[in-house]
């Protein structure tokens, strides 16, 4: 049974997602401010996190943070502030997917499945073979869901390693940024171009050695995205950088 830690001040609205979800079967934490939610996150260990940003005693990006700094549980931003600078900061400190308040509940349940689908692990039925990526600073297996660099693994959130794993199975072939936004985020997606530019700047900070002249992950302006398993770019023409 899925477990879903819903992180807000408004009773309210608290109140409506617990009937909600435990309606359809999931189980339900309920946080009032984020140092409860960090406690309960930590105790209780959720598969997916509701979170506010409008917290009484912290910023619900600070709670994301604290989040990222152990787990890479799926965070569901539900927020009032609805600005582009206040969306990127969310999904940059680790958010997986932002819904502005007021929001209807059958999009919000939507969402939230999609975040705790990009999380679950392979099956193992035999259905997805193992496939294995290297390139000369890391090591992808997308069987495992783990990538190594430098001898160790690295700690991707959910939808980073959605966008990482699309990308690699379309190795060497350009994936247009609405391809990207519907298979990462969802049908209803398909112009936020912002957390492509997002995610993809966290995964070459991750990944790549020098970030600002990717190697691997490679911008097709106003197009989409490459990832290159051993890219030489021609001499005297550098990498894009990232948009």
């Amino acid at each position: 049974m899925t477990r879903v830690l819903v992180v807000d001040d408004e009773p309210q609205i608290v109140r409506a997602l617990v009937i909600n979800l435990k309606a359809r079967k999931y189980e339900v934490d309920a946080a009032p401010d984020g140092a409860t939610a960090l406690q309960l996150a930590a105790a209780r260990h959720p598969d997916v996190v509701v979170l506010d940003l409008g917290l009484p005693d912290m910023d619900g990006v600070d709670v994301i943070r604290g989040l990222r700094g152990w787990t890479r549980v799926p965070i569901l931003v539900l927020s009032a502030r609805h600005t582009s600078d206040e969306k990127v900061e969310a999904l940059d400190a680790g958010a997986d997917d932002y819904v502005t308040k007021p929001f209807g509940m059958d999009e919000l349940l939507a969402r939230l499945r999609a975040s705790v689908r990009r999380a679950e692990p392979v099956g193992q039925d035999g259905g997805d073979a193992v496939v294995l990526v290297e390139t000369e600073g890391f090591t992808v297996d997308l069987a495992a869901k783990k990538v190594h660099r430098e001898g160790r693994d690295v700690r991707l959130t959910p939808t980073e390693w959605h966008l990482l794993e699309v990308l690699v199975r379309n190795s060497g072939r350009l994936v247009s940024q609405k391809q990207l936004l519907q298979e990462v985020w969802g049908p209803s997606y398909g112009t936020e171009t912002n957390y492509l530019r997002v995610y993809m700047a966290q995964l070459r900070r991750k990944l790549e050695a020098d970030p600002s002249h990717p190697r691997h992950f490679v911008t097709e302006p106003g197009m989409g995205y490459r990832f290159e398993p051993a890219r030489k770019p021609a001499e005297g023409v550098p990498p894009h950088p990232f948009e």
